[in-house]
């Protein structure tokens, strides 16, 4: 892992609820009252989550852009950097339902989606709901389990909804798979397939904090905050499903020009010819990195997409997606880098 992998994955600065927006161009039209509203609502959930979690606002942004989209996010980091306090603490400040599972090497898939029990007073058998029907699933090192298990994840991460003997179920709306691996240790590990890590639509590194935001850690802890208890350090729920539903309307009627969905489209084909990728940007890539640069415009407060939404977001929607060639890895060359010449070389639109 390269600095550059260790950086640039993150979103960058994260959006300022006191930052005034920029001006709308005289064709984009005036977002509604309820949209406003869960802006508001929704930027406040960042200040909600930094009573609990210090330095990692990009983070925090990461998973408000998944949530928006309907997507799916990967977190990575090495261990302590708070990953689980930080999905827990965004579940909190939601006032979502949400379930974690420690995935294991002997984790089954019946234990992830739920499976068919006999009811003696019924004669017959029932479907018992597993953890994954909820509206955030914390999928902790999701790398730990073998890849029987991780696939069992693939249908409700695509098609919202969970088959057992043939019968469908669906799951809660919204439902988001929030998964946490461990990129330094690697023994007893199953790295996950490519297929599988397309369908996140964002990968967030989260580094180490700075020296200042560490040292406020350790304040937190000596004048007493504990972890496993969220209420008593103050978070409350200050968004709803209501608001979260109000926000991804609001992004689909984000204006995107022909120009920078072109700017989009060279993006992904960039990749696809460089001679350090054996696998580039798909267009479903392409499409992701336009539906995060939407919702990253309008937590700006805009209501059309600009290529800088485009290159702030394009780290941490198009990396994971990236596969090196092996002389490029022996030649120590990153994604990271690799993702940078590929942005360099398409100009940008006007």
């Amino acid at each position: 892992m390269t600095d550059a992998e260790t950086t640039a994955p993150a979103p960058g600065p994260a959006p300022s609820a006191a930052a005034p927006p920029a001006s709308p161009p005289p064709h984009a039209p005036a977002s509604p009252p309820d949209a406003e509203r869960a802006r508001a609502a929704l930027l406040a959930v960042r200040a909600e989550v930094a009573k609990a979690v210090v330095g990692q606002d990009a983070a925090v942004a990461g998973l408000l852009v998944a949530l928006l989209c309907r997507g799916h996010i990967l977190l990575e980091g090495v261990p302590g950097v708070a990953k689980t306090l930080l999905v827990r603490a965004l579940a909190a400040a939601l006032d979502i339902e949400t379930r974690r599972v420690q995935f294991t090497p002997d984790l089954m898939p019946g234990d992830l989606t739920g499976s068919l029990v006999f009811d003696a007073r019924e004669s017959d058998f029932s479907f018992r709901h597993g953890p994954v029907f909820t509206n955030l699933l914390l999928a902790d090192e999701i790398n730990r389990t073998p890849p029987k298990t991780q696939s069992a994840l693939l249908e409700a991460m695509e098609e919202r909804q969970v088959s057992v003997d043939g019968h469908p179920h669906p799951l809660p709306s919204p439902f988001m798979v929030a998964a946490t691996q461990n990129p330094v240790e690697y023994e007893g590990t199953y790295p996950l397939p490519e297929a599988q890590l397309d369908r996140f639509l964002l990968k967030v590194v989260l580094p180490l904090p700075q020296r200042h935001d560490e040292v406020q850690v350790l304040r937190r802890h000596a004048d007493g905050f504990d972890p496993r208890d969220l209420a008593a350090a103050g978070l409350r729920a200050v968004a709803t499903v209501a608001d979260l539903d109000a926000g991804v309307a609001a992004v689909r009627a984000v204006e995107i020009s022909d120009e920078v969905a072109a700017y989009v489209v060279d993006i992904a084909r960039a990749t696809r010819v460089s001679p350090s990728l054996s696998l580039g940007v798909s267009p479903r890539g392409a499409t992701a990195l336009m539906a995060t640069s939407r919702a990253w415009a309008w937590l700006a407060g805009r209501t059309f997409v600009t290529p800088d939404d485009v290159k702030a977001l394009a780290h941490a929607t198009l990396a994971h997606r990236l596969s090196l060639r092996p002389e490029a890895e022996l030649e120590g060359v990153g994604v990271g880098a690799v993702l940078d010449s590929a942005l360099g070389s398409v100009p940008v639109p006007r």
